[in-house]
């Protein structure tokens, strides 16, 4: 049941703008689920949906891709080109500035990639700060982010 539950949920997402959990609580409950919207919340968790802005600067959830191991591992990330617009960085800080409203989703992609030289991410609406794991390695890490994202 929850398989398929979160099959449905990922398609709805696909099909529709789904703005808030609410929303998704209620499109499952049409589909003949019974859920709470905590429930919703741990399946968008164990889902790694994201919120993110649409092209009109909404926000809505956006589910992984098909292949978001592929991307998640740190090769074709180039879906993100268009969103970056500078990468910069000092010490074993690196800085990304992004299109407003993308750098969560971002920052969260940088976060799957598993990564040992990356100790984690911090984001806001449209600024990323990466934090490398030494200042020796910030150079390339800033060099691999700018290459693949």
């Amino acid at each position: 049941m929850k398989k398929r539950r979160q099959d449905d949920l990922l398609g709805l997402i696909r099909q529709e703008k789904i703005r808030t959990q609410e929303d998704l609580t209620e499109r499952l409950s049409k589909l003949g689920y019974r859920v709470t919207q905590a429930t919703v919340s741990r399946d968008i968790k164990e889902l790694k949906i994201i919120k993110t802005t649409d092209e009109n600067g909404e926000i809505c959830y956006l589910a992984p891709q098909k292949d978001a191991m592929h991307h998640a591992n740190g090769t074709g990330l180039g879906f993100f080109k268009n969103l970056i617009h500078s990468v910069t960085y000092s010490v074993n800080i690196i800085v990304i500035h992004t299109a407003a409203g993308m750098a969560q989703g971002i920052a969260a992609t940088i976060d799957r990639m598993g990564r040992t030289d990356i100790l984690g991410t911090i984001a806001g609406d449209d600024t990323i700060m990466v934090v490398c794991a030494t200042p020796e390695e910030t150079g390339s890490v800033a060099d691999y982010l700018k290459t693949h994202l």
